[in-house]
């Protein structure tokens, strides 16, 4: 028997949860957050489907919170198995997990509720966890498993699990924008008998990753002539990161004028100090420029304000200046006192270099809302509204359908998962038709049995 179960990320972006079962052997890969308004978060309160004292072990692809957040609730609900993932990903859980769960105590306060997890469960969690290098073969009952660059965000991985029968199955977890500048090209999954695929972008093609830092380069010069402010909206894993190298390169070498930068997100300085602490994980450029002396993370005019003090003293600097602050989609953060204050001011700019999901305070504003809601107030939508595709974290529609087209000899099956329903559908769609290979877009709850 081998019986494949999806628990979530299933026709929608959140939630990643998948359940592979052998006679012998329970594994579950990713046990992530659902993320979306309040019918998310009753479903992160539902109790797991399955036994979490049943599972042997857990799989995590990388660390942002839709892929692990619900980990300390697995422990606190029974599950004493091992936790298996690259030593970055577990650095980075451990950050965004502690940094949750402030939040998830606020939220449950409000609504009269207990929070989604203790810090005792997060201990716990740590303590079974257990760190891994790309290529390390481990084993979980009748599975042997090893970790290769997923080339997402740094210590992100494809896990490749093989059964005893000879079959081996890929889950991608999140696939980078391949190559990205910090961490350079992803590892293809060679062989593969089953593929399990995001497809956040699978309807979507990226616009030319070559242009991504002239365009960057334009919009700060734009709202320089203006006067005003330039917001980024920037995850803190990865995104934030990948801007401040462009950053770092662009003051040092003059293409744009020396103005403030501020980044704005306690949570991004320290995730960058872990990236620090791994630079090992970068790409063969990126560690040839730390050789030589330079910190990718630290140029002229860049200021790091993490206290709140610090942070409301932006609003003191007048412009031209560029602040880079969480959260990515706008749904929380620092971001949203930023927007507050200069969305209405025409001089000024936001620019949205990540994806926006459907339902977010970004999404909205990147459709071109006229007025939105911040913290109880209607703000007028008055900035100029930018974008750029191509500093997007995840493979486009083209990447993914070469990643599979990468083993369509061995390949059986494919499911596409992580994304919304359109864009799964179209990648399972398209995958079909165009390699002859049995693709799905399964939803929540669905079970397949493989080799059958």
């Amino acid at each position: 028997m081998l019986k494949l179960t999806f628990y979530g990320g299933a026709q929608e972006v959140t939630g990643a949860c998948y359940l592979l079962e052998t006679q012998k052997t329970r594994v579950l890969v990713d046990c992530g957050l659902f993320q979306c308004p309040r019918i998310c978060e009753k479903k992160n309160r539902e109790d797991f489907p399955f036994d979490p004292a049943s599972i042997d072990a857990l799989v995590v692809s990388h660390g942002h919170i839709d892929h692990v957040g619900r980990i300390p609730k697995l422990v606190r609900q029974g599950f004493r198995g091992r936790i298996y993932s690259t030593h970055p990903t577990k650095a980075f859980a451990d950050l965004m997990l502690r940094d949750s769960l402030g939040i998830f105590k606020k939220e449950a306060h409000e609504e009269g509720e207990d929070a989604l997890y203790e810090q005792k469960d997060i201990d716990a969690a740590v303590i079974q966890w257990e760190g891994k290098e790309y290529g390390e073969e481990f084993q979980v009952g009748d599975i042997k498993i090893h970790l290769k660059n997923a080339g997402h965000i740094l210590g992100s991985a494809v896990a490749i699990l093989e059964l005893a029968g000879g079959e081996r199955i890929a889950f991608t977890g999140d696939l980078g924008n391949s190559p990205a500048p910090l961490l350079g090209a992803f590892d293809y999954a060679e062989g593969v008998t089953y593929m399990i695929i995001e497809s956040a972008y699978g309807n979507r093609v990226h616009e030319d990753v070559e242009r991504r830092k002239e365009k960057l380069e334009r919009v700060v010069e734009d709202v320089c002539v203006a006067g005003g402010t330039l917001m980024i909206p920037a995850f803190s894993l990865e995104r934030t990161q990948e801007l401040l190298y462009e950053f770092n390169e662009l003051a040092e070498h003059g293409r744009i004028p020396r103005v403030p930068i501020f980044l704005d997100s306690p949570l991004a300085i320290k995730a960058t100090k872990i990236y620090r602490e791994y630079s090992a994980y970068f790409s063969k450029e990126a560690q040839a420029l730390i050789k030589e002396g330079d910190d990718l993370f630290r140029f002229p005019g860049l200021q790091l304000t993490e206290r709140t003090e610090e942070s409301k003293g932006i609003n003191e600097v007048p412009g031209p200046k560029i602040i880079i602050a969480g959260a990515g989609m706008m749904q929380g953060g620092r971001i949203l006192h930023h927007a507050k204050r200069y969305l209405s001011d025409s001089k000024s700019a936001l620019l949205f270099i990540g994806y926006q999901a459907a339902g977010s305070l970004g999404r909205r504003i990147l459709n071109g809302a006229p007025d939105v809601q911040i913290h109880g107030e209607i703000i007028q939508v008055r900035a100029t509204i930018k974008a750029i595709g191509g500093y997007s974290a995840h493979a486009d529609s083209d990447m993914l359908y070469d990643y599979v087209a990468h083993t369509v000899e061995s390949v059986q099956k494919v499911f596409a998962v992580q994304g919304e329903p359109e864009a799964s559908l179209y990648l399972a769609q398209r995958i079909r038709d165009n390699l002859g290979v049995q693709a799905a877009a399964p939803k929540y709850g669905e079970s397949f049995t493989l080799g059958l």
